[in-house]
């Protein structure tokens, strides 16, 4: 579904992504490392926002550089910022809307979709009528994830879903993608440091530091791995 080869991708002079190459299919894949590491450039480089200076970027056997952001939304790409980026003064109804409002095949089944959001995400059914600035960190986080899946994605991009949610919310957030992944049989790619609790939800994992990818791996192998152990899990 995804395929990235060989990228690099600058700020300027300064040289961010290094001959980066990832593979997505049906599944749920993790890209992990420490802030600056290059997690958000890659995403920006998936979705149009940073054109890379070498590689390619292919979704559905189909090239993506030389599309524009929007182009690369309606082929089926819904991403979920780390800044959540709502509309504070709109309803959390107001926000879902616009989930599917430029396209035009998920606005058409826009009641349809509610109605499975409404299943993963309760909460946001009780409080559908307030608005987004007035809910808790979490509860805009559950809305940013519900208003990417309006759009009926076929990959779903999450940059650092848990910033700045405590823990028990985390866990419960990383085990409501696992169910949406279930139920959906979408394929999700997820940006994260914190790498205890996200590979409760992944089938594979990236390790990108400097701008390089240094280790790929199962979720089971990347937790049972040393360097990881020791280096993001603490242990």
């Amino acid at each position: 579904m995804l395929s990235i080869k060989n990228l690099d991708a600058f700020y300027g002079k300064l040289h961010v992504l290094w001959d980066v190459s990832l593979e997505l299919g049906n599944e749920c894949v993790g890209i992990f490392g420490p802030n600056g590491a290059g997690k958000t450039t890659l995403i920006n480089c998936i979705v149009g926002l940073v054109k890379p200076q070498g590689g390619t970027v292919e979704f559905d056997n189909k090239t993506l550089l030389n599309q524009e952001t929007f182009q690369i939304i309606r082929s089926g790409i819904a991403v979920v910022p780390q800044e959540r980026e709502l509309f504070p003064l709109m309803t959390a109804a107001e926000n879902l809307e616009a989930g599917s409002a430029y396209i035009p095949a998920a606005h058409a089944k826009r009641k349809e979709r509610l109605e499975f959001i409404f299943s993963i995400f309760p909460v946001l059914k009780l409080k559908s009528s307030l608005p987004a600035a007035v809910l808790s960190g979490g509860e805009q986080r559950m809305l940013t994830i519900a208003r990417a899946l309006m759009a009926y994605p076929k990959l779903l991009i999450l940059d650092e879903p848990s910033t700045g949610l405590q823990p028990s919310l985390t866990t419960d957030l990383f085990l409501r993608l696992k169910q949406i992944r279930q139920s959906e049989g979408i394929s999700i790619l997820i940006a994260e440091q914190n790498v205890r609790q996200c590979l409760k939800a992944i089938d594979r994992g990236y390790v990108i530091e400097n701008g390089k990818i240094v280790l790929q791996a199962t979720a089971a192998n990347l937790a049972d791995n040393d360097y990881i152990r020791k280096s993001y899990l603490g242990l």
